[in-house]
């Protein structure tokens, strides 16, 4: 019966993502999911982002938690068009599904924007499995958190486009091999894209960047 249930909440999902990606490209929007555990500096990653990638290009948030609006506030101060989704009003849910995204983006408004970046929940399980009608899929890890997670968590890294290994100015001071974690992920998704960097000294920001440019430019005609 579980089983059966799933499935048919994924089938239903399926269903609102294609609705979504339709809309986002009637909008001309390139839309990020992007996910992590909590604690991976995410929410900070994405802070500099904004800052390095505005006014060129113009950005908008949805941002997923199951209580607060700590994130959104932070992210709010960049002066990007930010959102919340508080998952508690449907129970509580450990991921974003793609009838909260679209309803959202309508809310947000996505006349003026050339990216929309959805902050998901902090979870490496529940956010790979739905899909809410992104252009691409991001993970970030950081190197606090041990290096068989991709091993552990592979679906989380084999939907991934693209993967950030943050905190590396921390890598003096722990027992931690990048070598192998980033080893583990390209043994998951041998193709996967990996850019080690800080978001906190900002150390090996720019490849991210420069890809992420890229693939709004490509979508969009916008933002190069």
């Amino acid at each position: 019966m579980e089983i059966n249930i799933q499935k048919r909440v994924l089938e239903a999902n399926e269903t609102e993502a294609d609705k979504s990606r339709k809309f986002f490209k009637e909008q001309n929007v390139f839309v990020l999911n992007m996910m992590s555990t909590p604690g991976s500096g995410k929410t900070e990653t994405l802070c500099k982002t904004l800052v390095k990638l505005m006014p060129g290009v113009r950005v908008g948030v949805i941002v997923g938690d199951i209580c607060t609006t700590n994130d959104a506030d932070r992210l709010e101060v960049t002066g990007a068009k930010v959102t919340q989704i508080n998952t508690d009003q449907f129970g509580g849910d450990c991921h974003l599904a793609a009838h909260m995204i679209i309803s959202s983006a309508r809310q947000l408004g996505c006349e003026d924007i050339d990216l929309l970046i959805v902050e998901n929940i902090g979870n490496l399980v529940c956010p790979a499995e739905f899909d809410i009608g992104e252009d691409a899929r991001a993970v970030v890890l950081s190197v606090t958190e041990g290096e068989d997670k991709p091993l552990k968590y592979p679906l989380m890294f084999r939907v991934a486009d693209v993967a950030i290994l943050n905190k590396i100015d921390l890598l003096p001071y722990l027992d931690f091999d990048a070598k192998l974690v980033v080893d583990n992920m390209k043994q998951v998704h041998p193709h996967l894209p990996v850019f080690e960097m800080s978001a906190k000294t900002e150390e090996g920001f720019e490849p991210w960047l420069e890809w992420l440019k890229i693939k709004v430019f490509e979508k969009t005609g916008r933002g190069l």
